[in-house]
């Protein structure tokens, strides 16, 4: 069996590994990708948040997304029954990008790996991992395998696992770990969209809340084509129809701000479910290795921020990979874990919040302040690793007791009501 030699091996060409890849290339290494299914390929999270601009522009790959002439996207709006919340990320706390795309992630995947493979990078698809041998200096020799049978060897001096739900080295090495998120399901599809509205109000994303626990996104394209999609507890999907066309028929049905605009529609693609998807990891890194992406963690699809976590990692990853390499000392606990942890946590306690209500409170009272939006805004557009923002910083304890503050001055006004 051939063996052959790189100084990184990343193990997928997501956006992850595409960032990945071409920040060690950049850093003077070699390296070489290997994907295990052929591009273009349907994966979810369609709409990105403008952090992962950042990661584009680093990565020497914004100007290939640039001409495929996405949907632009400048922020998001949420409504529940009359009730309208609108963020713009041109008014945020943190000093950003502004604005960012929608995108159809087969279409988008593979526009980030043609621009990693356009810098003279090693992008091969249709070749899975079905080894992995660690050696006592870290360097390792993975096996790969084709679509024939197939064998390959690669060593490496490290490997960065951006495989994504495939998650090849939590389940080779045994770190899968059942996330603390309570089970929820998605059911999704994409409809032709003849009926969407005129200018911003038809080319945003739109997030409603159907339920507390319930939430349907309407993510538009520059195609004329829209996702939508079902999120919520598995005994909500119990009373629709088992067949997934019929399934998503009558969830548009039972959400009057959804049917007219989608009653009757055609669908382009056959509805989808994925069930139970947040899990993450017992470790991060080892002796040889480090995840990133969806590899590592993956929280819920409500906020948008699958697509920047994976860049983020992987952008991490690559850049203390190429200082080990380099012979510099890494702490990868704190530099690595501490970092990834900070945005993880805080975008799991606007997660968390969501699904408890404490998010519907603060998005849609009256009069919010504008200080506290610009702050919620930021977090909207990923920049959670932002510590001057006090709800970044103290995420937990700021959206609780603004939700709190706001349950009171509700009591209070009722009770002033009654007494008038």
């Amino acid at each position: 069996m051939n063996i052959e030699k790189t100084d990184v091996l990343v193990i997928g060409a997501g956006p992850a590994g595409c960032i990945a890849a071409s920040i060690v290339h950049k850093n003077g290494l070699s390296v070489r990708v290997v994907e295990k299914v052929k591009f273009p390929r349907f994966v979810i999270g369609e709409s990105l948040l403008p952090r992962v601009m950042d990661h584009l522009d680093e990565a020497g790959l914004l100007e290939d997304v640039k001409k495929a002439g996405f949907q632009e996207k400048f922020g998001a709006k949420f409504l529940l029954d009359d009730k309208v919340c609108d963020f713009n990320f041109s008014d945020q706390f943190s000093k950003g990008w502004t604005w960012t795309w929608q995108v159809q992630r087969a279409q988008f995947d593979k526009i980030l790996a043609e621009g990693v493979a356009k810098k003279g990078i090693s992008v091969e698809f249709e070749l899975g991992v079905t080894a992995i041998q660690f050696n006592e200096d870290e360097s390792s020799v993975t096996t790969v395998e084709d679509i024939n049978g197939n064998k390959t060897q690669i060593e490496a001096r490290y490997i960065i696992d951006c495989s994504g739900y495939g998650r090849v080295i939590p389940n080779l090495l045994g770190l899968n770990k059942q996330s603390s998120f309570d089970p929820r399901k998605t059911h999704f599809t994409h409809f032709k969209d003849p009926k969407r509205p005129e200018g911003i109000e038809g080319n945003r994303i739109t997030v409603i809340v159907h339920q507390q626990e319930v939430w349907v996104w309407i993510i538009p394209f520059s195609s004329g084509i829209t996702s939508v999609g079902f999120v919520g507890y598995p005994d909500y999907f119990k009373d629709f129809p088992e067949d997934a066309t019929e399934r998503m028929k009558a969830l548009v049905a039972d959400c009057p701000l959804l049917s007219e605009r989608f009653k009757d529609q055609e669908m382009v693609l056959p509805s989808r479910t994925i069930d139970g998807y947040a899990i993450t990891s017992t470790k991060f890194y080892g002796e040889g290795f480090i995840t990133a992406g969806n590899a590592t963690e993956f929280l819920d699809p409500v906020f948008s921020s699958g697509v920047t976590f994976a860049m983020e990692s992987g952008s991490k990853a690559a850049k203390l990979v190429c200082k080990k390499l380099k012979g510099e000392t890494v702490d990868f606990e704190k530099e690595y874990v501490d970092y990834m942890m900070q945005g993880i946590n805080t975008f799991r306690t606007y997660v968390n919040s969501w699904y408890n209500g404490d998010l519907h409170q603060i998005f849609f009272t009256k009069d919010p302040d504008p200080g506290i939006k610009k702050q919620i805004c930021s977090v909207l557009a990923g920049y959670v690793w932002d510590l001057e923002n006090p709800f970044v910083k103290k995420h937990e304890r700021a959206v609780s007791t603004l939700a709190k503050i706001i349950r009171m001055q509700k009591a209070s006004a009722a009770e002033e009501a009654k007494v008038n």
